[in-house]
């Protein structure tokens, strides 16, 4: 049998960077990591498509896939649900990949919890709170009460972050990127 793969799981705070920071590890990996795509119950944002971006779901979908088990974590963000199929994850573990998971604090833990050694954790924190702030403003998705709440919830994700494998500040994207890489490569090894 051949050796079993590894899960990422990379979190941030919203605005922190994290889907940029997936996006170029994804793109600078030639095609050598799955990217495992969520589950939602949120409506769609600008150009998301099902099935690459999330699968959207009514509140209904989910609740009966939640039922039948078929998520290996979920969770409630913001008032919206979100959640990781099971399946994909298992399949690609066999196969010896190394799948990236764009996860809340909440859902890389119960990954951890799950998965073990298999799964690396990794947070991504921003300079500042301040830059933070600026970069979901930047996003012009959400109004400022919005914003407000992300902003409070900061401080208790930074908390639960302290049971990640790594935290990583994200001065700069391509630093970042290469770091997360190197982490890989040394979990690989």
């Amino acid at each position: 049998m051949g050796r079993r793969g590894l899960l990422v799981v990379i979190s941030a705070p919203s605005g922190g960077g994290k889907t940029t920071v997936i996006q170029r590890v994804m793109e600078s990996m030639d095609g050598r990591f799955q990217y495992s795509v969520s589950a939602t119950t949120r409506p769609r944002r600008g150009n998301e498509k099902d099935g690459r971006d999330y699968y959207f779901l009514s509140l209904d979908e989910f609740e009966q896939k939640k039922k039948r088990g078929e998520f290996a974590e979920w969770a409630e963000v913001h008032g919206h649900f979100y959640g990781t199929p099971k399946a994909p994850l298992e399949t690609w573990l066999e196969q010896g990949k190394v799948v990236l998971l764009d996860l809340d604090v909440d859902g890389g833990l119960q990954i951890k919890e799950h998965y073990g050694h298999e799964a690396l954790l990794i947070f991504i924190k921003p300079p500042s709170v301040e830059s933070l702030r600026t970069r979901l403003r930047e996003r012009n998705t959400e109004t400022e009460a919005q914003i407000t709440k992300r902003l409070e919830r900061y401080p208790k994700e930074l908390k639960k972050s302290e049971h990640y494998d790594y935290q990583i500040v994200n001065r700069d994207v391509e630093e970042t990127v290469a770091t997360i890489k190197k982490l890989i490569e040394m979990h690989l090894n």
